[in-house]
């Protein structure tokens, strides 16, 4: 059934466009490729500052509030190009195994970017960032951690992509 409606998504006139012309698949890919280097990179900037190992001179939420909106929006651009970079093969992609846990580990990451942002100012009161936060931020490190090995893994593993 998955295989089906993947078949489905690939055939629809503009997403067989993009798969048959390799500039606008490479550009797509490289769009896609740059903002997930800038959305890793800046979780993992705020989950640093929160276990305290950087920008330890600036407060957390002043650091965290000029790092997010840089974040979000390579997240949106990031969901736009994969989405588009999936859609191409999606009758391969929805039933392979390995691309469904990657999907979920980043489903886990961006929860707990979530959570992070939304109880960083409730710890930047606080005189320290509690063990619970740092916590928090440490499995937030591991899940982004986790999403790029699934990505890598479907090529070398399952031999899409």
């Amino acid at each position: 059934m998955l295989h089906n409606f993947g078949e489905w998504i690939e055939h629809i006139p503009w997403v067989a466009h993009i798969g048959s012309t390799a500039w606008l698949y490479s550009s797509i890919s490289v769009i896609h490729y740059f903002t997930l280097f800038v959305l890793v990179g800046t979780s993992i900037l705020v989950d640093l500052r929160v276990l305290g190992l950087a920008a330890r001179k600036q407060p957390v939420t002043k650091f965290a509030s000029q790092i997010f909106p840089w974040m979000w929006t390579a997240f949106w651009l990031a969901i736009v190009s994969g989405f588009l970079m999936f859609a191409t093969a999606a009758g391969d992609f929805l039933p392979d195994h390995i691309f469904q846990i990657k999907m979920a580990v980043i489903l886990a990451a961006v929860i707990f970017v979530i959570l992070v942002q939304r109880n960083i100012p409730r710890w930047g009161d606080l005189p320290s960032i509690p063990a619970g936060a740092k916590v928090v931020a440490w499995l937030s490190l591991i899940l982004w951690i986790g999403a790029i090995l699934a990505g890598v893994d479907i090529a070398a593993i399952s031999g899409l992509g």
